[in-house]
């Protein structure tokens, strides 16, 4: 495993921080283009996972059975916010399946706009499980075992029909035998599959390719339309996948994942990158993603205006005064 610097902060002009990791840019086929560090470094997949976790759902026609719209669609891939319209969309969602919110496994947090604003819940406030950044996956996974008369209470397990087709699935996505996979239980207690940041990226770069792909096609283009469509229920208010998909003006089909992940696929090129921050920084990881995708040529100084707040390249201090930078440390490699 090799990592490499990717961002590192100065306080004085002198060396403070760095945040190490990996990228991996891959195009449909499975090529590697460029890389920095170890662009086979594996690691959790975590959220990104989410759009190829739907596929056995989406290739089963659920979403046209249950009635989605194109946002609940985007919701099958979302970490939201938990802002009044994902709540209300996951409730419609589970209304189409006949379900209530009770069925959901996902657990229940406090909804993550308030984290965004850095303010907290208002007195009396209430949340459940709706609320949860994933219940329009947990919604989606409960909507196919209704559609297969499947058990709903153990749909997390990782033995359950859903799981095992899901892990079938994502391995055909990303190309790898599901026997290789690492599984662990991610945040909202299902499962999730550690891979290559290269097979990552590659899966989203079939996702953004859409119904050019040979295997999933009509799924794919669902999923990476209704995620460039409706960025706001992929994530929500001052969110970065909100952000980069009006960055990429329909072409980037973007999605970030807890503890350091993000990937990019563009829609024109058939391609994607994967990137991974070891100590999960988040700054570090956004603005190492804006600095891919300047090195790679995708951006125009529209777009690079659009993502500079970013790069969060200024280093203030309380009172407002420059103290430091936030700066890239690494030159993509060709492959």
């Amino acid at each position: 495993m090799k990592l490499v610097p990717l961002i590192e902060l100065t306080r004085g002009g002198t060396l403070e921080c760095q945040h190490f990791g990996a990228v991996a840019v891959v195009n449909t086929r499975g090529k590697l283009l460029a890389h920095a560090g170890d662009a086979h470094w594996l690691t959790f997949s975590r959220s990104t996972l989410k759009a190829l976790q739907s596929l056995p759902f989406m290739e089963a026609g659920g979403p046209q059975q249950l009635g989605y719209t194109t946002r609940q669609v985007a919701m099958l891939c979302a970490s939201h916010n938990g802002e009044d319209s994902h709540v209300a969309q996951t409730q419609d969602m589970l209304d189409k399946a006949g379900l209530t919110y009770k069925a959901l496994r996902c657990g229940c947090h406090v909804p993550s706009i308030f984290a965004q604003l850095e303010t907290s819940p208002p007195p009396g406030y209430t949340y459940d499980e709706r609320h949860n950044n994933c219940s329009g996956k947990h919604a989606g996974f409960l909507g196919y075992c209704v559609q297969h008369g499947l058990s709903l209470d153990d749909y997390i397990d990782p033995h359950h029909p859903l799981q095992q087709a899901i892990r079938r699935d994502v391995a055909r996505a990303t190309r790898m035998d599901p026997n290789e996979f690492r599984m662990g239980i991610d945040g909202c207690s299902a499962p999730n599959y550690a891979l290559p940041l290269a097979n990552l990226a590659q899966g989203y770069a079939r996702l953004a390719s859409g119904a050019r792909d040979s295997e999933f096609g009509e799924s794919f283009a669902a999923l990476s339309d209704a995620m460039t469509a409706h960025p706001d229920m992929v994530s929500g208010t001052g969110r970065n996948d909100l952000a980069f998909m009006q960055a990429g003006r329909g072409d980037w089909v973007t999605k970030v994942g807890a503890d350091g992940v993000q990937v990019v696929g563009s829609k024109s090129r058939g391609e994607a990158l994967a990137i991974k921050i070891i100590d999960a920084n988040k700054p570090a990881l956004f603005a190492a993603t804006v600095e891919v995708l300047d090195q790679l040529g995708w951006m125009d100084d529209a777009q690079r205006e659009a993502l500079k707040p970013w790069r969060a390249q200024a280093i203030v201090n309380a009172r407002g005064l420059l103290v430091g930078e936030r700066r890239p440390a690494f030159t993509l490699q060709a492959a």
